[in-house]
């Protein structure tokens, strides 16, 4: 299985750490988190990635190396400029022959991926992304009303839920021909593409554990995790 980790980003939200760091090298508990990435992946199948670098990606080179510490072989990119989370990924069209995964570098989760994969094979669409139900407090009143402007519902301060993007994704080769070349390409231009061409892409519902550290709240919650042994995907 092939993977390709995303880890060319500047870390912006974690600022003043990032500015010494890449976010993928940020610790948690004992561990860089793209070490527990890595072992993740590895304890779930995953014997070839790709590491997509820009921002201080010798760093990253430096401590993951070619990756036989763990039984696998790390290669790598570099960006000499922002293509945002796919546009690198025409830099490996030779390389992604089958399908593979598309993960960000500074998540933490027990997805099971092997499910996953499977789960992406027994469909027919190209695409298939990991999704968290999360709720998101909305801290006013909501009103719902109809054309005519009427109130139909009111809500104190509501929680709303969402399937959020888990930044874990399967794709076929075939998603490679929609991402231009040369330009900064996000995963939110390709499901507009994807949405505009009537292209399908399924979801994968995940009703474990999930946090992305570089948002500050997460990476403290992890730091809290780690400290009681409890991080979900802490390497054996």
């Amino acid at each position: 299985m092939k993977a390709v980790i995303q880890a060319g980003g500047k870390g912006t939200r974690l600022k003043p750490y990032t500015l010494i760091l890449p976010k993928p090298m940020m610790p948690v508990g004992e561990y860089p988190v793209i070490e527990l990435l890595l072992r993740w992946v590895r304890r779930n199948g995953v014997d070839q990635v790709m590491v997509t670098t820009g921002y201080l990606g010798h760093l990253l080179r430096m401590l993951c190396g070619d990756g036989s510490r763990w039984d696998m072989r790390i290669e790598y990119t570099e960006e000499r400029e922002p293509l945002g989370t796919l546009g690198a990924l025409h830099l490996l069209r030779d390389w992604l022959d089958e399908s593979f995964l598309v993960l960000n570098g500074d998540l933490i989760t027990d997805l099971d991926l092997r499910a996953f994969m499977r789960f992406h094979r027994e469909h027919s669409e190209a695409l298939t992304i990991a999704v968290k139900e999360t709720p998101v407090p909305v801290n006013m009143g909501v009103f719902e009303f109809g054309q005519d402007g009427v109130v139909t519902d009111f809500k104190e301060k509501p929680t709303l839920t969402y399937a959020a993007n888990m930044g874990v994704y399967c794709m076929d080769p075939s998603i490679l021909d929609l991402v231009p070349k040369g330009v900064p390409f996000g995963f939110d231009d390709l499901m507009y593409r994807m949405l505009d061409e009537g292209m399908g892409a399924r979801v994968f519902q995940h009703h474990g554990q999930f946090m992305d550290i570089g948002r500050p709240e997460d990476f403290a919650h992890a730091q809290e995790l780690a400290e009681r042994g409890q991080l979900p995907m802490w390497g054996h």
